[in-house]
């Protein structure tokens, strides 16, 4: 196994921080990216791994990312990432907890936590009572889901604009890939607006259910990437798009909210030769952590709203930069982000 500074996504992090406590079981990894614009903000992820070294690549790729994702949205952060190492059972102990808080503390706010996968709003608050560098607690603006999912919405009308002509969403067909907080927000949101759905999640009751509620279509997980829509949204887990995914794809752009949808990097220049526009992740989905983030930045309702208001702004500038020069809309991002931290 090579070391860690030698993973391809190593990117000269900062301080990747390693724990390993024995009395609770606990198996964590804290990746610190960038502390450029302020303490690294991340969620916490609590997931089965078959083995620890997908769970190290998963932090270190999550990290950056939130180092993109913070910048590019204007705020006061750097970028961070935790993940906890879950049994297969995925079981949640108190003192194992407790340990997880005890580590994020020990980096005496270089990190700050929040939710993610895996991790409840009721973890958050019992992390912050062992530690203080937690965000997004049910006082400070709560479940980061529905701020993503009215982001991601705003985002997939500027995609629909960009590659069809129009934002009105009337009749525009979207594959929805999860329903979960994220996916289901956004799918009632274009139901509103007169789209048509196609739905699938690992859960196929919940796609089901929810598909009933608005009147989409449910197909298996397995077959959402191969419908024949306008729109193609991941809003489940990352590194969906590859060679051979985005070969199969018969939409006109990728818009969602899930984290690190490239699985190596290269499929944003397969997107943009097959002429299927891309909308980079970590733009189209930094409504959540524009609200998690309210208290570093001292903002209220109106401000948090105005920020995620200015996605499809940042979404088609990258857009007009790439039709311009020829570099693809993840490339044009990248730099983005990169000048903002630093690099």
């Amino acid at each position: 196994m090579p070391a860690i500074w030698d993973l391809p996504d190593f990117d000269s992090h900062e301080a990747v921080h390693m724990f390993d406590d024995r009395v609770t079981g606990l198996k964590a990894v804290i990746a610190v990216h960038s502390t450029h614009l302020g303490p690294a903000a991340g969620g916490t992820r609590f997931w089965h791994y078959p083995e620890s070294q997908a769970a190290i690549t998963d932090a270190l790729r999550l990290s950056r990312g939130m180092s993109y994702k913070n910048a590019m949205a204007g705020l006061s952060a750097g970028g961070g990432k935790a993940v906890i190492l879950a049994n297969p059972a995925r079981t949640k102990a108190q003192d194992m907890l407790d340990a997880f808080a005890r580590a994020v503390d020990s980096l005496g706010g270089k990190y700050v936590t929040a939710q993610d996968v895996g991790m409840s709003e009721a973890d958050m608050v019992s992390l912050s009572k062992v530690t203080p560098y937690v965000a997004g607690l049910p006082d400070q603006g709560g479940d980061p889901g529905p701020y993503t999912a009215r982001g991601v919405f705003l985002g997939v009308q500027a995609a629909a604009k960009h590659a069809l002509g129009t934002d009105d969403m009337s009749g525009v067909h979207v594959a929805v890939q999860g329903v979960g907080s994220v996916g289901g927000g956004l799918a009632r949101y274009l139901a509103e607006q007169g789209a048509k759905l196609t739905l699938a999640d690992v859960d196929e009751q919940r796609a089901a259910d929810l598909a009933a509620e608005l009147g989409a279509t449910c197909v298996a997980a397995d077959r959402i990437m191969h419908v024949e829509a306008d729109i193609f949204s991941p809003c489940a887990l990352g590194a969906i798009l590859t060679e051979a995914s985005v070969a199969a794809l018969k939409v006109r752009a990728v818009a969602g909210g899930a984290n690190n949808q490239l699985a190596t990097g290269h499929e944003g220049r397969m997107l943009a030769n097959r002429g299927i526009l891309y909308a980079p992740d970590y733009v189209i989905n930094a409504g959540g952590i524009i609200n998690v983030l309210r208290q570093v930045e001292n903002a209220d309702d109106a401000e948090i709203n105005r920020r995620i208001d200015a996605i499809p702004g940042r979404l088609s500038a990258i857009w007009v930069e790439s039709d311009s020069d020829g570099t693809t809309p993840a490339e044009v991002a990248d730099n983005m982000a990169k000048k903002l931290i630093g690099r």
